[in-house]
């Protein structure tokens, strides 16, 4: 009756103790490939904007976008995090030295530059007025 009321209730598995590890280990796998979530990590998407961490290759709207290493990076944490608003201070931590001494205007500049490269993915890049920054859309 539990087996029946968890699955009627939206449980999409069940597994009964005792259980070995290699069954727990494919049962997951398993869920995961019907999720789709075994994917290749190296590639983000979102929108027609896409980033291949391991080939170093950002496209928008199907054409290359040359970026340099530090717009690269933002964009990338920008896009592993998507919807999450990051203050300055935390893309100056993550992406730059947190030792650099310089002001929070270089996130600004260098969001500024970033959005003009990615032409009409850059609204994808959104303020939060009295935040940061975060990747939507």
């Amino acid at each position: 009756y539990d087996k029946v009321r968890g699955l009627d209730l939206g449980a999409d598995d069940y597994i009964a103790k005792p259980f070995g590890m290699m069954e727990l280990v494919a049962r997951v796998k398993a869920r995961l490939r019907a999720a789709g979530g075994e994917k290749d990590a190296s590639v983000l998407s979102c929108g027609a904007l896409k980033l291949d961490s391991r080939r170093h290759e950002v496209t928008a709207g199907g054409r290359p976008v040359a970026l340099t290493l530090k717009e690269f990076t933002l964009l990338e944490l920008l896009m592993r995090h998507p919807g999450v608003a990051f203050t300055r201070e935390q893309l100056l931590e993550r992406n730059w030295d947190y030792s650099y001494e310089g002001g929070t205007r270089t996130v600004d500049v260098h969001i500024q530059t970033l959005r003009g490269k990615l032409g009409d993915c850059a609204a994808l890049i959104q303020t939060v007025r009295g935040v940061g920054y975060r990747l939507g859309g």
